[in-house]
């Protein structure tokens, strides 16, 4: 449940909060550089939340670090009218989601009894998918409601979010995120290279597939708003209704194709996401030479969503395959890593393309023929 909240929160923000500083004249590139700044101090809390919770701090206590810098970065942006308001505002906000997300992610795989982890995985993906929808659905309307200028109460949204989540997270148990990892039996410290050898390639699957995702809510609202060679740019009702749409089909398909991939090896299911990523991609980069290339947005919406409901549950459960129980809490804490690391440099790479080229065919290109030369990294069996 804490999950979905924090999502509904967070669903405004990541996707219409370009959207908010893009109409208020801000450059695409500050935009790019505000989102990779959070991402970079999102390393450093996300080190801090997983060291702090190997110490056997609870769960409740880098879940509530993480709620109260949100607040404070809400509260910022929701009165920031130029730049500097804006790169401050984006830093306490990665400050607080990286506080957040180790956390949430142990939780999963500690309280997930009796499921399977797998399960357990695809389950939290399902509150997270209703929260982002429920946040983005609930900030459009605002929008379509009583003008463009109240998106800016997305912010508001999630102070709302913050503050229940700091009283939920009390009903948490009070152990840490891996109660167990004390009573496992010790076979003695393996040579770093043993495990780390088959995280590699997963490890670099998830920086590509993060940042497909990362791109999403920073790089596609942005090529909305801009148009492409011959399509005409959103407003931002009709931006935020597009996004709205593939939030709604990641909510209804994010269970089902959860479970089922769950049934099967790892890779059957990365395998999938991302000749999904790669066919939306092409889609997405056609759009911008029809004027009616919103239809081939539209039309990229179900494969983003595939991918995205195939690729979040499959790849944490194959770092939690690909390493023995004693390293499993490292491996997390490194997959965790790869969203920040992905924030950092796509966003701005993304939002100097786009504001250099006017249109978003290089971007999508470029990152779908990624998608097909990553197929040869997925596993086709794994074990520790």
């Amino acid at each position: 449940m804490f999950r979905a909240l924090a999502m509904l929160g967070a669903g405004g923000i990541l996707f219409l909060g370009p959207l908010v500083f893009n109409r208020l004249g801000l450059a695409s590139t500050t935009i790019g550089l505000g989102l990779a700044l959070a991402s970079g101090v999102g390393l450093i809390s996300r080190f801090l939340s997983g060291y702090i919770l190997d110490r056997g701090v609870a769960l409740a206590v880098p879940l509530r670090i993480g709620a109260v810098l949100s607040i404070s970065a809400d509260l910022l942006l929701l009165q920031a009218s130029d730049s500097s308001g804006f790169l401050i505002g984006q830093l306490l906000l990665g400050l607080g989601m990286g506080f957040y997300w180790p956390a949430a992610e142990f939780a999963s795989a500690s309280l997930s009894a009796p499921l399977p982890s797998s399960q357990g995985f695809a389950l939290a993906r399902t509150a997270d998918a209703l929260g982002i929808a429920a946040g983005t659905a609930l900030g459009t309307s605002l929008a379509a409601l009583f003008g463009a200028d109240q998106l800016r109460w997305v912010y508001g949204i999630d102070i709302s979010c913050m503050v229940l989540l700091l009283v939920l997270v009390g009903w948490l148990p009070r152990h840490s995120a891996m109660p167990n990892a004390s009573e496992a039996p010790s076979t003695g410290p393996a040579a770093p290279r043993s495990w780390l050898r088959p995280l590699l390639p997963l490890l670099m699957l998830s920086l590509l597939g993060t940042g497909l995702i990362n791109l999403q809510q920073s790089a596609l609202p942005l090529d909305l708003a801009n148009g492409g060679l011959a399509r005409a740019g959103l407003p931002e009702v009709g931006g935020g209704l597009l996004m709205g749409v593939q939030l709604v089909l990641i909510l209804l398909l994010q269970w089902p194709v959860g479970h089922r991939l769950g049934q099967q090896p790892v890779g059957v299911g990365l395998r999938l996401s991302l000749r999904s990523f790669a066919a939306a991609c092409g889609l997405m980069a056609l759009s911008a030479l029809h004027p009616q290339g919103v239809v081939l947005l539209l039309a990229a919406q179900p494969l983003l969503a595939l991918a995205i409901t195939a690729f979040l549950p499959t790849i944490t459960e194959a770092v939690i395959e690909a390493v023995e129980p004693a390293h499993q809490g490292l491996a997390l804490g490194l997959y965790s890593q790869a969203w920040a690391i992905s924030g950092i440099s796509l966003p701005p790479i993304a939002g100097w393309m786009l504001q250099s080229e006017q249109h978003g065919l290089g971007l999508w290109l470029l990152m779908g023929g990624f998608s097909l030369l990553a197929l040869p990294l997925t596993p086709h069996r794994l074990s520790h």
